[in-house]
Parts: structure tokens; C-alpha cells; sequence
């Protein structure tokens, strides 16, 4: 009786101490500061800084003139405007907003526990249909936390199925889905059918030709709907060139792959292994599709067909652990570096929904310990990705005409000890302030 008395003491203070901890949560949020700030507009001069351009020298002791939304000058000699807001940024480095180029922003905001919260999948195995622009969440706590980091832009990608649906290209700036897009409809997102043992079971466990039997069998349905898509392609273009013939049936699935399958837009194929890799390219070569993968871990094995494809990798490894027992402990980490060698296009991300996008920099900051120059680092999250994303004649770099997103540091972005101390999004000056920043407030004096 004693030890049932203790077991429902001690699970009313569980109940209570999780109670405690919404109520504090809660409390953080009741005012909705934790929504998306829109910050001020204006013209503001970033003086006397370090402006690391990215895509051409750095500039010791320069100016950075935003006005109207975008980069109005560059330099030593920039001519600041009456009424400027100056902001004095001497010790301070001036970076380009970082990409995400592999994230379900605003499309998970509590992934353990909050099923209504979560709206990554759509139901079944083809929705070329489904774009992740219109689950987007513009007022998730994830966009705050993220963008304090100094990451300004992501692409925001469904899951689940063989076709999951078609990727977002967004700025963590806005009030609607609208305002954020900034590619409404980038890329149609396929997981790539590989050779798995999917519920936790192991090669020994199932018999290997089964799982190969398997793979195959989902790899014809996707060329069949390739296949079936070209075709209600080809009968549209018909009818619209000749109205007396019979008007096509109307496949929302079908129409939807359109755009890709006539490589007009890229095709993001999610794939890991070399072999799997390798089978992408060859999926790739019989379409003729534009392509990017993302994952990418074996990447580096498959060199010459994604040169010879031009296929770009979002390489999303960083902070895993090694597949193989007989992988050496570093070898996601020197993935970067084998790329770059090789001459693939590449960029660094995440793949993480809202909660973990922050990492971004520290990841790339990894690789650079791992064989990767820090040039490339760093490009490889600012202009790297802009130029896979097909946007880099507006993000990526510090550049004349270009879209103000821009952040003001304390020094190496890419150090977990650098400060973020200003934040610009589409020439809006962000406050730097989230639930994490709330909540430190809220605690840092308390008594110990």
C-alpha cells in the first residue's frame, strides 16, 4: 500500500511539473510576441564594418546602404543619404542572410505530441499536387528562433510518399504565405524508391531479394506516372492548339508534373547511398529532368554523373552519425570537402524542421574543421544554395540590387561565439528577440 501511495504521489507531481512547465510557456506567449515581428521599414547605412561580400573581396572598413528593400551601395565610398538611420558598425562584420536550402519550416511546429500541429505529409503516395507554400504556418515560434540565428531564407519541402509534393522557396519575413514566398512552387520533392528494410527490420532479418523486388516495384509505378504525365501533357497541348478535339479529363496529379517533367523546373530527389545516387542519375538521364539531391551522403562516389547531369547536391549530414560500422568517425563530415574536390555543386543544410534550422551555421562551421576551405563554407550557405535555388541574382551575397537581407555580427558567422546584433530581411530591420531570447529574460535573475 505504502509503495502505491508513493507511485501516485510521485505521478501527481509528474502531472504537476508538467502543468508548470505549459503554464511557463504559456506565460511567454500570452502577449503573441512569439508571433512573426514584422520589424520597421526605412533607409538605415551600416557604417565603418567589415563587409564580407561573399561574392567578391572583403571590405575592411565599408558601408552598406539599404534603402527601398534592397542593397542601395557597397564600399568604401558610398554616399549616405540624409534621414538615413546610421548604424555604427565598427568591430561588427556584415554577412548576407544565410539559406536553409532542406527544411519543413512552418510546416512542424510540434512534431512529439501535437499531431494538429504537423503538416509535412499529405495521405497516399502521389500528390505532385500538393504544395508546402499553402501549410505554411507565417506565425510559427520556429520562424523567431531561427532567423536570431542570422538565417533569413529556407526552402520548406513536404514528405512522405513517393511524390511528396512541390517545395516552397521562403523568407522568414511576413504576415501570410504570400508575403514569405519567394518561389511559391520551386521543386517537385521525390523519395527516390531504395532498397530498405523499412519498420525496423535488417537485412538479415528479410530476405534481400524481397527488398530489391520491392524497390523495383515502386520504381515502375513512378515511371509509370512519368509516363502517364508526358502523355496527359501531350493531349493538353493538343487540345489547346485544336479545340474539336475531345477536351482531356482533368488529373490535378498530372497537370501538376507539367512543369517538371518537361524540365522546366528542378526535381528534388532525396537520396543518400551511392547506389541509390547512381540510380537517381540514370532516372534523370532516361526524363531528361533538372535535378537536385538532397541528403547526398555518398555524393562524393558519384561525381562524374552528377558533373556530367549538372545535378546539385543539399547535402544534410552534418551532425549525423556514420551509416557504415567501418565508416571512420569523421566521414559526414569530410563529405563537404570530397565534393567540393570533385567539383559537384553543393550547398549545406539542415534538413531539420523549425526547431533545429538555428544550427545551420554550425554545421557549415563543422565541415570547415573537415578538409572544407571556409570560402566554401560560407558559401555554401549563403551563395551556394541562392544559385541552387535559382535566386542568387537577388539573395546570396552583398551586392548592389540585391535584396537587403543581411545580418550584422560580432565576428565568423559560422562560430557558435558570434553575436547576431542586427538583422535585415527584405530591408526591414528584424528584432532579435524569440522564445528563447523571452524566456532568458524572463529567468536569468531568478534566485539560485
Amino acid at each position: 500500500m505504502r509503495l502505491r501511495n508513493w507511485d501516485l504521489g510521485f505521478g501527481i507531481l509528474r502531472v504537476l511539473a508538467v502543468v508548470s512547465l505549459l503554464s511557463v510557456l504559456s506565460l511567454a506567449q500570452a502577449d503573441g510576441s512569439q508571433q512573426n515581428v514584422l520589424g520597421r521599414a526605412g533607409t538605415f547605412a551600416i557604417i565603418n564594418a567589415r563587409i564580407v561580400t561573399v561574392s567578391g573581396e572583403v571590405i575592411e572598413n565599408g558601408t552598406v546602404l539599404i534603402q527601398d528593400g534592397k542593397i542601395a551601395g557597397v564600399g568604401t565610398g558610398v554616399q549616405v543619404p540624409k534621414g538615413a538611420e546610421t548604424i555604427d558598425g565598427k568591430g561588427l562584420s556584415v554577412y548576407p542572410g544565410m539559406i536553409d536550402a532542406a527544411t519543413h519550416m512552418g510546416l512542424s511546429e510540434v512534431p512529439l505530441g501535437g499531431a494538429s500541429t504537423v503538416d509535412v505529409a499529405e495521405v497516399g503516395d502521389q500528390n505532385a499536387n500538393a504544395k508546402a507554400i499553402l501549410g505554411i504556418n507565417p506565425n510559427s515560434s520556429h520562424i523567431n528562433v531561427t532567423r536570431v540565428a542570422g538565417i533569413t531564407t529556407v526552402l520548406s519541402f513536404p514528405t512522405g510518399g513517393t511524390i511528396a509534393g512541390q517545395a516552397a522557396v521562403i523568407n522568414l519575413w511576413g504576415s501570410t504565405q504570400d508575403q514569405m514566398s519567394v518561389d511559391p512552387t520551386f521543386g517537385l520533392v521525390i523519395n527516390f524508391p531504395r532498397v530498405a528494410a523499412f519498420g525496423g527490420f535488417r537485412f538479415g532479418r528479410v530476405d534481400f531479394n524481397e527488398l530489391v523486388r520491392r524497390r523495383d516495384q515502386r520504381l515502375e509505378e513512378l515511371k509509370k506516372t512519368f509516363r502517364d504525365a508526358e502523355a496527359y501533357a501531350r493531349i493538353s497541348d493538343a487540345y489547346k492548339a485544336d479545340k474539336t478535339l475531345p477536351a482531356p479529363v482533368t488529373d490535378v496529379r498530372l497537370e501538376a508534373l507539367t512543369p517538371y517533367i518537361r524540365g522546366q523546373k528542378p526535381v528534388i530527389f532525396t537520396a543518400e547511398r551511392e547506389r541509390d545516387i547512381l540510380a537517381v542519375i540514370k532516372f534523370v538521364e532516361e526524363y531528361k529532368l533538372k535535378a537536385i539531391i538532397v541528403g547526398g551522403q555518398e555524393a562524393w562516389k558519384a561525381a562524374a554523373g552528377l558533373k556530367k547531369n549538372n545535378i546539385a547536391v543539399i547535402y544534410t549530414n552534418s551532425f549525423n552519425l556514420p551509416v557504415q560500422d567501418d565508416d571512420a568517425y569523421d566521414s559526414l563530415w569530410e563529405a563537404p570537402s570530397k565534393m567540393a574536390k570533385a567539383g559537384i555543386k553543393f550547398a549545406i543544410s539542415t534538413g531539420e524542421d523549425g526547431g533545429n534550422v538555428r544550427d545551420l551555421p554550425y554545421q557549415a562551421g563543422m565541415t570547415a574543421g573537415y578538409g572544407l576551405s571556409k570560402d566554401d563554407a560560407l558559401k555554401a550557405v549563403t551563395l551556394y544554395p541562392a544559385e541552387i535555388l535559382g535566386i542568387a541574382d537577388k539573395y546570396g551575397s552583398i551586392e548592389t540590387g540585391k535584396m537587403a537581407n543581411i545580418v550584422v555580427a560580432t565576428g565568423d558567422i559560422l562560430e557558435p561565439r558570434t553575436d547576431v546584433k542586427y538583422l535585415f530581411i527584405n530591408g526591414r530591420m528584424i528584432p532579435l528577440t524569440s522564445r528563447h531570447t523571452e524566456l532568458f529574460e524572463r529567468f536569468k535573475d531568478r534566485v539560485k
